[in-house]
């Protein structure tokens, strides 16, 4: 398989993995990967946007071979730091030495991490920034933490072609690697998003910020097909992916509690009922319960992405959360849950830790727990059903902002710490 131009004088030189079977440990990818790079030639020399896997680069190098001659590159571009696109530079700049090198103004630290020289010369650069080939034009875009911090795009002007890194990627390997041409990707461009992007959402939103306007007419990524056909389609299939659903059909003012429940005896179950039927005194607060036992942990996951409060309860059995609320809030990690507002209640019947845990994760994944939690030992009195009330309209009033905070005194301190 030889380079395959994009367009005149704009050649893919990547190379294909078709064996590979899992990514990074945490991807299965059932159809192997390409890693893309590509030779952009100007009137005034030749750029290489990104290299490839150490253990593919000599695909990549006669690739390179059949469009240019070494003396005549003279920018590399990396948009992306990970070894799977930096595995052939230090070579390609051995055989390239007078090449400048472009990194994004956050890959600098990364770079000397990854290659272990303080001696490798480079120019940093953010969006707006710009080299010439003389009658070609490469602009970069900042794209932070799509899905490294270091990562960027590079925008060819003059073809309206967009190199965007791992944003609209995927691992799919197909010879015939357009996306008119391939077979059905739209499980691994998904999965990929799902599993690499979501967790970035509010990054993906500002990286489509200064992608939209562009409108490129070919999106050259650096996993999976190259999308010339309809890449618009792509692009807004990203906006729909990183605006959840729920913020839609809630409105833009309306608060939105999810309460997630577990219930071996129907104790929680009647605990998780007056919580809502507390929040919903709240104008402005928009509340869903959920039964974990009749779900699927997915779904939920959708959920809570949405959500700007989430509430979690469980009985405590040996001690413990029981495994489903468990099991939801280990799949946290997909999703960006940093600031959310998070709360926790359950009843028991001898140690009642399992709030006191949750509460304990929440924090650990950076949500604010502003309520105390409530425990109910065994079935709830009608006055405890009432206090969990009282909870359910305090997280309300929380997440509202309608909390009026109490200013303590210097005397009421001295007096609460003298009765200490």
């Amino acid at each position: 398989m030889s380079a395959i131009e994009l367009a005149p004088g704009v050649h893919w030189i990547g190379a294909l993995d078709p064996d590979l079977r899992e990514f990074d440990i945490i991807l299965k990818t059932a159809n192997g990967t390409t890693y893309n790079a590509y030779c952009v030639r100007g009137s005034e020399g030749v750029a290489v946007i990104d290299t490839v896997k150490e253990n593919r680069a000599e695909d990549f190098f006669a690739r390179l071979e059949a469009v240019t001659a070494y003396d005549e590159i003279k920018v590399i571009v990396l948009n992306h730091l990970e070894p799977d696109h930096t595995g052939a530079l230090p070579e390609l700049m051995r055989r390239a030495p007078q090449a400048r090198l472009y990194i994004s103004i956050k890959a600098q630290i990364m770079l000397k991490g990854l290659l272990k020289s303080d001696e490798l010369a480079y120019t940093p650069v953010n969006t707006g920034d710009s080299v010439s080939l003389g009658d070609r034009t490469l602009r970069f875009l900042h794209t932070p933490f799509l899905h490294w911090p270091d990562t960027q795009c590079t925008w060819l002007e003059e073809a309206g072609i967009l190199f965007s890194g791992d944003v609209f990627g995927c691992h799919y390997c197909d010879p015939r690697l357009f996306n008119d041409k391939v077979g059905d990707f739209r499980f691994s461009f998904e999965y990929y998003y799902q599993h690499i992007m979501r967790p970035f959402r509010e990054h993906v939103l500002d990286a489509l910020e200064l992608i939209e306007p562009l409108a490129p007419g070919l999106i050259a990524p650096a996993h999976g097909p190259i999308l010339r056909d309809a890449p618009a389609r792509y692009v807004h299939r990203y906006r729909q992916l990183a605006v959840p659903q729920l913020q839609n059909e809630a409105g833009d003012h309306a608060k939105t509690l999810v309460i997630f429940y577990l219930s071996s005896y129907g104790n929680t179950a009647r605990m998780a009922q007056a919580v809502r039927d507390g929040a919903e005194e709240v104008d402005g607060v928009r509340v869903s319960v959920y039964d974990l036992q009749g779900g699927e942990v997915g779904p939920f996951v959708d959920l809570v992405e949405g959500a700007d409060g989430i509430v979690f309860g469980s009985p405590t059995i040996n001690g413990d959360a029981v495994k489903p609320v468990w099991d939801l809030l280990s799949s946290l990690t997909m999703v960006n849950v940093r600031d959310k507002f998070g709360a926790a209640f359950g009843s028991y019947g001898w140690s009642g830790e399992a709030v006191s845990m949750l509460e304990d994760r929440m924090r650990g994944l950076k949500m604010r727990v502003p309520v105390k939690g409530v425990r109910v030992k065994l079935i709830p009195t009608d006055d405890e059903l009432t206090l969990c009330r009282a909870f359910g309209r305090d997280l309300a009033l929380n997440l509202t902002g309608q909390v009026v905070r109490k200013v303590i005194t210097m005397e009421e301190l001295n007096r609460s710490q003298a009765h200490a």
